[in-house]
């Protein structure tokens, strides 16, 4: 949805550049790149004096802060949405191709995900190896991997029982293929009260789990 939000905005850098709307990903992985020794190098050094924890943080509250910020990414991506649809109606922009708004609105959205995989990711990976049981460790660690796949799967579930709902009784619904005539922005507020609810569902879990014990480290 990033990128088909980007496709009606003006990708210009400078008069003669093009750059497409895709390409914008790329501050996903700039912001994991910056990220990842500002928590190593400064965030955990400042979390361990109050956590008391030689990480920083237990692997299920780093996880837990990455389900958190990826909630702001959302509600960001939806108040960018509600300022575009602002210039369409505005001016009358319906059936224009691009919004005179630069792309580079989106970078916001892109670099908060990529602070949140950070943690999330990272934290889940650890989790998922430091608390298997000794003999599955690697295959509990590629079974994490698998939860990106289901998230592709009920996303794009997602993405068709609300075209479906949306386009009834002849309604164009929320992401039809002119978005400047539809509501990408209901779509964003939706995943970010999935989110809020993924979120509490997590603490509720999060709550009960019991981490393994640590009989001793190997030399």
């Amino acid at each position: 949805m990033f990128v088909l939000q980007g496709n009606t905005m003006d990708q210009h850098m400078g008069p003669n550049f093009k750059i497409p709307s895709a390409s914008l990903s790329l501050f996903d992985t700039v912001s994991v790149i910056f990220w990842a020794p500002i928590y190593d190098q400064v965030i955990v050094k400042l979390a361990r004096r109050f956590t008391g924890q030689e990480r920083g943080f237990t692997q299920l509250q780093r996880m837990g802060i990455g389900l958190g910020l990826s909630i702001f990414s959302m509600v960001v991506a939806g108040i960018l949405e509600v300022a575009r649809l602002g210039i369409v109606r505005k001016n009358n922009y319906y059936d224009l191709e691009y919004i005179p708004m630069s792309i580079f609105w989106q970078v916001p959205q892109y670099f908060i995900i990529g602070c949140a995989e950070v943690f999330t990711f990272i934290g889940q990976l650890e989790f998922f190896y430091d608390q298997a049981p000794d003999a599955m460790r690697s295959l509990c660690s590629a079974l994490s991997l698998t939860t990106v796949a289901l998230g592709n799967y009920l996303s794009t579930l997602l993405v068709t029982v609300v075209t479906k709902v949306t386009t009834r009784n002849g309604h164009l619904g929320w992401i039809p293929n002119n978005l400047n005539r539809g509501h990408l922005d209901y779509f964003y507020w939706l995943l970010a009260a999935l989110s809020i609810i993924n979120f509490f569902v997590y603490l509720w879990i999060a709550k009960w789990y019991t981490y393994k014990k640590v009989t001793g480290r190997a030399n």
